[in-house]
């Protein structure tokens, strides 16, 4: 997310609304993060510090690339809790993350990717 890109949505009666690559890659990390499973994302980018990182700590978990005009895909790195199915995990984030980001701004996301980072092993497991 070096670019600071940002987004149109086109809102009815008005001339458009920006968003931020920043603010729609806090939606889809918000998203990802409350997955059961998820012990954060890369760069240890917890449900709490998530929305108070800059672009910088955030960059290395999520990208946000344009696909087509008001089409994106999200590309993120998770970190997974030891003892959970990889794969299940990974379709619920898909799920998640897509359905926030298209309910918050109104954009079309056309995939996300997903990249296990690493797995966590928690001394309360």
């Amino acid at each position: 997310m070096a670019e600071n890109k940002n987004f149109v949505i086109n809102v009815k009666g008005s001339e458009g609304v920006n968003i931020s690559e920043e603010v729609v890659g806090i939606i889809a990390g918000l998203g990802a993060a409350e997955v059961d499973g998820v012990d954060s994302l890369a760069g240890n980018l917890t449900l709490d510090t998530i929305s108070k990182a800059g672009m910088g700590r955030l960059s290395k978990a999520i990208k946000v690339v344009d696909a087509d005009p008001g089409k994106i895909i999200v590309r993120m790195a998770i970190n997974m809790k030891y003892g959970y199915e990889i794969p299940k995990v990974s379709k619920l984030v898909q799920e998640k993350v897509k359905q926030a980001v298209e309910t918050m701004t109104g954009l079309e996301v056309t995939a996300v990717d997903i990249r296990i980072a690493t797995v966590s092993v928690s001394s309360t497991n």
